[in-house]
């Protein structure tokens, strides 16, 4: 690490009000969640390069050897997932439509993940041979479905934290407690686009004062301004200091763990204790709630906890003699990283992160 190296600190600021009147709203960010545990007052550096974020797919089922469909395990490093999608649609001269995979990935990351393509007929391409400085085919093999958004178990983190400073008891016990009892479980930056811009594009939108066509993006709109929503309630029940704790009405997963409302069509699905202080949390944004409503989404809950699996960590030593973390663990689809981060260090990233937004969207991605 060069003395030349500019860092972008994404250290937390206060949770602000999202604006519901004029047609001016905008979010500030970054914005900080509220952390859960004691702030250890740590940093480090993440991504310096590409390898200190590794990604491996859980996937929700593997490929049989027969069918109509091409499955590819592939390899990206400094890509997008769409756009290597579109190179493998290129390479067997099919539409982009018939690839498929279950999420998106950050780009400056080195990820593993299943790709489909529907190719029924003719002499199969060989995948394994196409070369590229950004992608490589691990492994080629036949089966009987498209893989759809949404199909795959989760995601194996493997996170390389560089010059770290600060008390190591305080990191370890942070780490300690995350492994045992779990963490927030808020939506990561990447749900809301770079600089969370889609927040207040997905709000202009509600408001019919832009006009969006394109169904993906229209999708993302809404996506940010419900993830946001829900980040809200979250937050209001850290700072209670009862996340982990149910209250009187709130609906459960079936391993009984918290909720939080993600807002759309119908009544409530939580009651007495639970609906009064969602309601109190979410008074102040009536107006998108509304258009929410009416925006096709059903109301649903997701988890208030996370609790990763396979955890662990290690100390190294860089070669500048500095002190680096290793993190592994495994996360459900849907959940992020990034919030287990928050939990233990603030994190920096190099400045070439502000050209870079990330691929990770509402399409199942935790990074």
């Amino acid at each position: 690490m060069t003395d030349s190296t500019h860092i972008h600190t994404t250290t937390a600021t206060p949770v602000l009000p999202l604006a519901t009147e004029g047609a001016t709203t905008s979010v500030d960010w970054p914005i900080g969640w509220p952390a859960a545990l004691p702030d250890t007052g740590a940093r480090g550096v993440l991504k310096f390069v590409p390898d200190d974020f590794v990604v491996d797919e859980l996937p929700l089922a593997l490929p049989q050897g027969e069918g109509e469909h091409i499955w590819l395990w592939v390899e990206k490093r400094g890509a997008n997932t769409a756009w290597v999608a579109a190179e493998l649609a290129r390479y067997a001269g099919v539409r982009e439509l018939d690839v498929g995979f279950a999420g998106l990935k950050d780009r400056y990351a080195v990820t593993r993940q299943w790709f489909s393509i529907y190719f029924p007929k003719g002499e199969t391409p060989d995948f394994l041979a196409l070369q590229h400085d950004e992608f490589r085919v691990l492994q080629q093999l036949r089966h009987n479905k498209k893989l759809r958004r949404g199909d795959l178990l989760g995601n194996h983190f493997e996170l390389l934290i560089r010059a770290v400073e600060g008390p190591i008891e305080a990191i370890e016990a942070n780490l300690t407690a995350i492994r045992d009892h779990g963490y927030p479980n808020y939506f990561g930056p990447q749900r809301f686009g770079h600089g969370g811009a889609n927040v207040p594009q997905g709000i202009a939108m509600l408001r019919r004062e832009i006009r969006v066509r394109n169904a993906s993006k229209k999708g993302l709109y809404l996506s940010a301004v419900r993830s946001w929503l829900f980040n809200q309630v979250v937050a209001a029940r850290v700072v209670a200091g009862d996340w982990t704790v149910p209250l009187e009405g709130e609906p459960l997963t079936a391993s009984g763990t918290t909720t939080a409302p993600l807002w759309g069509r119908g009544r409530s699905l939580s009651t007495a204790q639970a609906l009064a202080f969602e309601d109190a949390v979410l008074a102040p944004y009536t107006e998108v709630l509304d258009a929410l409503e009416h925006s096709g989404l059903s109301q649903e809950r997701r988890a208030l906890v996370v609790k990763p699996e396979r955890m662990s960590w290690q100390w190294q030593q860089a070669d500048d003699q500095t002190p680096q973390l290793r993190v592994c663990f495994s996360l459900g689809a849907g959940y992020y990283a990034t919030s287990l981060l928050q939990e233990v260090l603030a994190v920096s990233e190099p400045d070439r992160m502000l050209a870079v937004a990330s691929d990770a969207t509402a399409a199942g991605e935790n990074t």
